[in-house]
């Protein structure tokens, strides 16, 4: 698991350099990278959708996926209960840039590939690529949301590890057309979470989350139904 231990301890790393880099940022400039990181999930989001639409076989999934996810979220309460949770630990909107974060983190090809290629083939390149990109996200959000944003590092941990330790299993069902419907609804999530952070529109994108779970449940069951 070296290639997840380099990954999690670049966000750490950077995620302490830029909570002392925030400390010397006037306010004025906070808000500008408040701004320049909700243009940035923003964008992000938009192209994992415009990459990955094209390639999906089931162009309706991720509005089921959306509503579906949505509806459950908003009946547990997810964006409520993080809020409240984060909220112990630090004032302002740690909650708003750690959901982000760990989007940012946690949904990427590399981040869901990595850990199956090191785990399967020994090869860990794609984590090391996601650690480097990691290091300067990490590095952004500290400066913008402080320290932290550090505890990303925790579920980035837990996520690739899980992976890493399933690969066997999972290999033969993470297939590229799984991961495209994944991508796809992830995109639209980090694009809201770049929507809640420029103020257009508070999307609660945590209430969102289980949107992700629809994709891998309705392959699991066209398999089990052999469509």
């Amino acid at each position: 698991m070296i290639g997840t231990i380099v990954n999690t301890a670049t966000i750490l790393t950077g995620s302490l350099i830029g909570s002392v880099v925030k400390k010397g940022i006037r306010e004025e400039y906070q808000e500008g990278l408040f701004h320049a990181m909700g243009l940035a999930a923003v964008g992000l989001g938009i192209n994992s959708v415009v990459q990955n639409m094209p390639k999906s076989q089931y162009p309706v999934l991720f509005i089921v996926s959306l509503a579906v996810g949505s509806l459950v979220g908003t009946i547990l309460n997810v964006d409520g209960r993080f809020q409240k949770l984060t909220g112990k630990f630090a004032s302002g909107n740690l909650g708003q840039g750690l959901s982000t974060a760990i989007l940012l983190f946690c949904m990427g090809t590399l981040s869901i590939l990595g850990p199956m290629e090191s785990a399967l083939h020994g090869d860990n390149t794609f984590l090391f690529t996601n650690a480097t990109l990691d290091f300067v996200t990490s590095m952004v959000l500290a400066s913008t949301y402080g320290v932290g944003i550090a505890l990303a590092a925790v579920f980035l941990f837990c996520w690739q590890g899980s992976i890493y330790l399933g690969a066997g299993m999972l290999s033969g069902f993470l297939t590229p057309e799984l991961l495209t419907e994944i991508s796809v609804v992830g995109g639209f999530l980090i694009a809201s979470s770049g929507l809640s952070i420029l103020k257009i529109k508070d999307c609660k994108t945590l209430n969102l989350l289980p949107a992700l779970l629809v994709p891998p449940i309705f392959f699991l069951g066209k398999g089990l139904l052999g469509l």
